[in-house]
């Protein structure tokens, strides 16, 4: 028995450190299975709160998916720590189930309770006392490193607000640009999503759990914020090659470059070099009724929709079905084109605020909600 009980806590103590390694210490967006299953497991419990609610019921729920995540994960290290040492403590002394655990329990959390067996069992008591406090500093040198992406990231979330609504979509951006007149601003808008999805990539597969931060705002997400940031450059692009920036071609790049990076942490498979010719989720009469409505907002384009469905379809297979993939795994709000949700949700088109200039001004165009 105590030879089985030596060989569990050094397994527990083992798949512990390697968690721990894994999700605070190597910047390499390694797996951790513990992290992940927690973050599946309260994300469903937290959704029986929201069983039959709508779509803002659900995100006053996962609202507090990332701190319980960011607190089971150190309950759960702290656990599985008290687990191991009282697992070897029994295994190496002649002490009780009981008396073990109390021991461990007294060294983990620095208590300080004597052993009656001080010389042989010293050594462990030492590792265990070391391992709480180290523990609990990696946790308090985690949460600025999370904090400060997460401060990043919803910053241009909530600048592309006035450009994309709430929530955003792709043609919104475009419909705006150019019925306000600042179609000028969009390069300008692609470099700083293109920084910004480099910067996510890199924070958002090295630490998975910002993954379950929300923005401040229900109707904000940095991964719808994202797509419609793509989907409208591949519009561009679609639409007026010749004009389009060559920001869009670099955004789009660098969009599903950090979608696969995400991908690869989460051990999502999909297809690294798609067809152009693959077929997508998004259906022609949805992209013909948002060039039609881009079009009235007064962008000119060079190619008719049927024209241009080949060359969108060739750019969003890239990233439609990761993006979908996380956007449900996410609970992200339903906005057009980002895909369908595990709870029933109609998707909800961007709101654009009345025209209040003194002249008569240009007809409200609201967008297609298909």
């Amino acid at each position: 028995m105590e030879y089985i009980a030596g060989a569990a806590g050094l397994l527990v103590l083992a798949l512990v450190l390697s968690s721990i390694l894994r999700t605070l210490v190597v910047p390499r967006g390694l797996y951790s299975w513990l992290v992940f299953r927690l973050w599946w497991l309260l994300r469903r419990v937290l959704r029986l709160r929201a069983l039959r609610g709508d779509y803002e019921a659900i995100d006053r729920a996962q609202t507090w998916l990332a701190p319980l995540t960011l607190m089971g994960m150190l309950a759960s290290w702290l656990g599985g720590a008290l687990l191991g040492f009282g697992l070897l403590l029994y295994a190496l002394s002649p002490l009780s189930w009981a008396t073990a655990f109390r021991e461990a329990g007294s060294s983990v959390f620095t208590l300080g309770f004597a052993s009656g067996a001080r010389l042989k069992l010293s050594v462990i008591d030492f590792m265990a006392a070391a391992t709480g406090p180290v523990l609990i500093a990696l946790q308090i040198a985690y949460l600025p490193t999370l904090y400060a992406a997460y401060n990043r990231r919803e910053l241009e979330v909530t600048l592309l607000q006035a450009r994309a609504g709430e929530p955003a979509w792709g043609p919104e951006i475009l419909a705006r640009q150019w019925l306000v007149d600042t179609e000028t601003a969009l390069p300008e808008l692609y470099r700083a999503w293109e920084r910004l999805a480099s910067d996510m990539g890199e924070s958002h597969s090295t630490y998975p759990v910002l993954l379950t931060f929300r923005s401040p705002r229900p109707h904000r997400s940095w991964l719808v914020g994202l797509i419609a940031v793509m989907d409208a450059a591949a519009m561009q692009l679609a639409l007026d090659p010749r004009l389009a920036p060559p920001e869009a071609r670099l955004v789009l790049r660098a969009g599903f470059t950090a979608l696969r990076d995400i991908a690869r942490a989460l051990r999502l498979s999909f297809d690294a070099d798609p067809s152009p010719q693959a077929p997508i989720r998004l259906e022609f009469a949805e992209f013909e009724a948002a060039v039609s409505m881009v079009e009235k907002a007064g962008f000119r384009s060079r190619r008719t929709a049927k024209e241009a469905w080949p060359h969108f379809r060739g750019w969003r297979v890239n990233y439609e079905e990761l993006a979908y993939e996380l956007c449900r795994r996410c609970d992200a709000v339903p906005a057009l084109w980002s895909g369908p949700r595990d709870f029933p949700a109609a998707p909800i088109p961007p709101f654009r605020p009345v025209d209040r200039r003194p002249d008569e001004g240009r007809p409200e165009l609201p967008p297609a909600a298909g």
